[in-house]
């Protein structure tokens, strides 16, 4: 979605920026050719391959003008100064060469390793969740995370495999998974909410986003810009909570919200549209992928 993600951020020259998901740097490059020839980015990704990528892409042409890091987005306001910004950019979820490449383990469509790690640094791999957690956790991952409502059949049959077999690869997890869910002509493959379950919890997506929102909010200056974009239900309701807790005109005590409570306060954050930004048909064309991306623009006041 570079289109809209520049038209989103409106990035100029002087202007600095922040990408806390660079991948294999697209949108860093556009985001730097729209603020040549002065702006600045700093960027980061889990994934140390996607880092040398963008660095290696970006060196040639903007050399002097960004700084990357392997890190997660979480900790943008551990070395990016307070009040620095004025755009950034989360592009959630996994990305397409971390799909296409059977050794990391994140799709059912090609047979390698349960791995499913975003940054391999870290050792909890899908494989450890799958053959070490016990099935009421698994269910609840697969519920939580995957939306799956055949969450504790599934993890109940996991479970006896396991006995059996350990389960290493992602073709064995999707065959058990088919065992008690038959694709039947579905449109999704059966074992498609599992992984992505799998997957969240494996990388702590959903506490990374939380930390990564705050840390926008802190690396952002008055007038400066937070867009990101989801790719699942349970990401942008995490992005909408945000939204509306940030542009509240008021604060209150405890976990309810009692009128007669409230406290007044300044916003935040203003919505810059209430309603998501989705893929235009060239973007859909190019990019099949994106077909359930959703763009989310905050200001900061």
């Amino acid at each position: 979605m570079a289109a809209e993600v520049l038209a989103a951020l409106n990035p100029r020259p002087g202007g600095c920026y922040a990408d806390g998901t660079i991948g294999g740097g697209g949108h860093a490059e556009s985001i730097l050719n729209a603020s040549s020839p002065t702006g600045w980015l700093f960027g980061c990704d889990r994934d140390g391959v996607a880092v040398e990528a963008a660095r290696t892409r970006l060196t040639e042409k903007f050399a002097g003008r960004f700084e990357i890091r392997q890190g997660n987005f979480g900790d943008l306001g551990q070395w990016i100064p307070a009040g620095s910004c004025d755009g950034v950019l989360l592009d959630l979820g996994v990305s397409s060469p971390q799909l296409d490449l059977p050794e990391r383990g994140f799709s059912f469509q090609r047979e390698g390793p349960l791995d499913m790690r975003m940054d391999p640094r870290q050792t909890l791999t899908a494989a450890d969740l799958v053959n070490g957690a016990d099935a009421g956790d698994l269910a609840r991952i697969f519920w939580e995370f995957g939306g799956e409502r055949e969450s504790r059949r599934l993890a109940a049959a996991i479970a006896r495999e396991r006995e059996r077999k350990k389960i290493e690869t992602t073709r064995h997890l999707a065959e058990v998974i088919e065992g008690v869910a038959p694709r039947r002509g579905r449109k999704t493959h059966p074992a498609t909410r599992v992984f992505l379950a799998l997957r969240i919890a494996v990388n702590d997506e959903i506490g990374s986003l939380k930390r990564g929102l705050e840390a926008a909010a802190k690396i952002l200056k008055p007038g400066g810009r937070l867009a990101v974009i989801t790719f699942h239900s349970l990401e942008d309701r995490v992005v909408k909570e945000f939204g509306r807790e940030k542009t509240r005109s008021y604060t209150f005590g405890g976990d309810v919200d009692v009128p007669e409570l409230r406290q007044p306060r300044a916003p935040e954050f203003i919505w810059v549209r209430r309603k998501a930004v989705t893929p235009g048909e060239l973007e859909l064309k190019g990019n099949p992928r994106s077909r359930s991306a959703q763009l989310r623009l905050l200001e900061k006041t």
